[in-house]
């Protein structure tokens, strides 16, 4: 999800899983699991771009505060 904010809310899969350093397998895998959640919405037919819902956006704001409330104890999440 960091990595689709940071491409301006816009990015194809390649750029997901170089960004995310993650196999194919499992971001295929991650994909579906958050769309099924609602947090990201799929576009394109051939060239799919993956883009942040409301919802997504919602939530990395939540977890940047939860985050830094964690940084204030001394805890990194």
């Amino acid at each position: 999800m960091h990595v689709i904010q940071r491409e301006n809310n816009e990015a194809k899969p390649t750029r997901i899983l170089y960004g995310a350093n993650l196999s194919h397998d499992r971001l295929i895998k991650y994909l579906e699991e958050l769309k099924a959640l609602g947090v990201i919405q799929e576009t394109g037919m051939d060239d799919k771009i993956y883009s942040l819902t409301q919802k997504g956006i919602e939530f990395l704001n939540d977890f940047r505060k939860v985050e830094s409330f964690a940084s204030a104890f001394g805890f990194k999440i």
